[in-house]
């Protein structure tokens, strides 16, 4: 790999498991909470208490990052709601129309302060950071011993629930993405053009930092999906063993 290149690679690297990992999680926890309650409503309202730190993180960012770009609000709720297409709503704030780029720094404005939180929480409280040299060098028994110690730390429960409960609530949703494409396009037609006009050198010198950056967002992304990897499990082999107990089986709705 090119030197200075390592972030790129670990960005494409610890954005898909994330994005596998979090719908599944929603699941299985909403799945879980059906069998153990039997009525729709009342799992509904368990889930959203669950994720309830994480929602309300996500609605106030987009809230807050539209005040700061004069982007006139209206409505705002963290109470779930289900959507006409069979997807969950979870929270919702409504903004006015506005510019692509206003609207880019709205919709991403839960991943900035919910990536805050888990690289917070992750490296700082929980001290995921220290099982690293261990993981890269594939040295089991010093992995081992690092997991075993996690729960040691002070508030250990505390900050594990609240990684998990943001990081799974942090990714933007649909309508937050909404602009990326026409705003990539017209970002990569910028970037062609400065290239022609004899920019590669100013572009060149600025990789370094580009870099930093996004080895930044991929160790949040890697906190935030060992989190949420270390509970899919356990909730899986829960839900199973209710379904056997209860002799009930959660189908997906298609």
């Amino acid at each position: 790999m090119p030197d200075g290149f390592d972030g790129y690679f670990w960005l494409l690297l610890t954005l898909p498991p994330l994005l596998f990992l979090q719908p599944r999680l929603h699941r299985e926890l909403q799945a879980l909470f059906l069998l153990l309650t039997r009525r729709a409503d009342v799992a509904l309202i368990l889930f959203a208490l669950l994720f309830l730190p994480g929602v309300l993180l996500h609605e106030l960012s987009h809230y807050l990052m539209a005040k700061l770009l004069f982007v006139p609000t209206g409505r705002f709720s963290i109470f779930p709601r289900d959507l006409k297409n069979g997807m969950l709503q979870l929270g919702y704030v409504e903004t006015a129309k506005t510019g692509l780029l206003r609207e880019f720094f709205i919709g991403i404005a839960p991943l900035l302060a919910g990536g805050a939180l888990v690289a917070y929480a992750g490296l700082a409280r929980l001290s995921l950071g220290a099982l690293w040299p261990a993981l890269a060098t594939g040295n089991l028994p010093a992995l081992l011993d690092g997991l075993a110690a996690l729960p040691s730390q002070p508030d250990f429960w505390l900050w594990f629930y609240l990684t998990a409960a943001v990081s799974a609530t942090m990714m933007p949703s649909a309508s937050d993405r909404r602009v990326w494409l026409p705003l990539g396009l017209l970002l990569a037609a910028a970037l062609g053009l400065a290239l022609y006009l004899g920019a590669g050198a100013w572009l060149a010198a600025l990789a370094p930092r580009l870099n930093d950056a996004f080895r930044a967002v991929a160790i949040v992304f890697a906190v935030a999906a060992a989190v949420q990897a270390a509970l899919l499990l356990p909730l899986f082999l829960l839900r199973l063993a209710l379904s056997e107990i209860t002799g009930m089986e959660v189908r997906r709705s298609r």
